[in-house]
């Protein structure tokens, strides 16, 4: 990963992004503001910083042929741009990201704020925007901040200090406009990623996650189950009142009753899945199936059910979202509802990509419809 530390109280140094390479990033917390600058490494002795001038002196050119040069313009016979650039790796030419950004008031950096990437899904998204960002020369800057509003707001804040040409972003749970104002006010183009905050008009791409849970239920209801249990729904991020959402609409629209002790709530991770699972497992009327918020949900509703004796696919059905790739490679082989992350992750940066180009376009929001992944976690209920 990319070091790249500004000076405190100030703007990121054009120095700063001299080191950022297409295909890297830096992962910044909280905990990471902005330093002082670590005295650089002197050169070696009669060695001299290598410019575009002194490689137009050597090739007795312009110095604009061999910016030009650099930057693959048609301007320049294909002879010379090879020759040029030949000449610049003997010499150990470094392109001045800084001086650039001054001439075009661009940094081709791409800040990416997200809650987590410990979930497999979030990072399988990242990598997405990460391979279309480098096909278009950009560099990915990366922040992440956990569910925790007031290190979100450092996060961002220090992420805008690198003046991205614009940032795409999933909230932190119970995140509003007012989180997000601060960057749209600096005029810094904004995508928001499988989350959102409906109440701001930014560009979102995001899965259809109602019609998701919808396509679950139906499943399990086919199967003959009619104590279906949720868990981990979570109503302060969209994601997990989407997905409720279309828990609840499956239950009436099939006359079956709602009993909230079968609804257990927290974030989606392994450890409240295990907990939920034991909760709802604990009910009156204990449920034959469950939905999860998501894939970590399910793997550790999964090593509940072992606790208990009980086995995913035989004894008890369970139902995931996102289909990361560790889902398929469980045993037994996780069913879930894929929600199609590497086309979402890519169409976040194309939708960024078309802002920054232009500004004023109308706003876009793309929904892909995800899809249902029957595998080994689901049976008929006992009998």
């Amino acid at each position: 990963m990319v070091e790249m530390e500004p000076e405190v109280g100030e703007m990121a140094r054009p120095e700063a992004g001299r080191e950022a390479r297409a295909h890297c990033g830096r992962v910044m917390t909280a905990s990471d503001p902005p330093g002082p600058r670590q005295p650089k490494t002197p050169p070696p002795a009669g060695r001299s910083r290598v410019t575009l001038q002194v490689i137009a002196e050597r090739l007795s050119v312009s110095t604009a042929t061999v910016s030009l040069a650099l930057r693959g313009s048609p301007l320049v016979a294909e002879a010379t741009r090879s020759r040029v650039r030949e000449i610049a790796r003997e010499m150990g030419y470094s392109y001045n990201r800084s001086a650039a950004s001054l001439r075009t008031d661009r940094t081709n950096i791409i800040g990416v704020g997200f809650h987590d990437i410990i979930n497999p899904y979030f990072a399988e998204l990242l990598a997405a925007i990460e391979e279309t960002a480098a096909r278009h020369d950009r560099s990915i800057l990366l922040g992440t901040y956990s569910e925790n509003l007031d290190r979100q707001q450092r996060v961002l804040s220090t992420l805008a200090e690198y003046r991205p040409d614009g940032m795409v972003l999933c909230p932190a749970g119970a995140s509003t406009a007012e989180n997000l104002l601060p960057l749209v006010e600096a005029g810094i183009p904004i995508v928001q990623l499988s989350r959102e905050i409906p109440e701001i008009d930014l560009d979102f791409v995001g899965s259809d996650d109602r019609h998701g849970t919808n396509q679950a239920m139906e499943h399990l209801i086919g199967l003959g189950h009619r104590r279906i249990a949720f868990l981990c729904a979570n109503e302060s991020i969209s994601t997990g009142r989407n997905r409720y959402a279309g828990y609840r609409e499956a239950l009436t629209r099939h006359g079956l009753p709602f009993d909230p002790q079968l609804v257990h709530f927290d974030y989606g991770t392994r450890e409240n899945g295990l907990k939920g699972i034991q909760q709802v497992l604990d009910a009156g009327t204990p449920p034959t199936a469950a939905v999860c918020m998501n894939d970590l949900a399910a793997f550790g509703a999964m090593l509940g059910l072992r606790h208990r004796g009980l086995e995913a696919g035989s004894d008890f059905s369970i139902v995931g979202c996102d289909d990361v790739k560790e889902a398929a490679q469980w045993f037994p082989a996780l069913t879930t509802v894929y929600n199609f992350q590497n086309e979402m992750g890519a169409k976040s940066a194309e939708f960024l990509l078309n802002r920054i180009a232009d500004p004023t376009a109308p706003t876009q929001r793309l929904l892909l419809t995800p899809a249902l992944h029957v595998r080994g976690t689901t049976c008929p209920p006992p009998r």
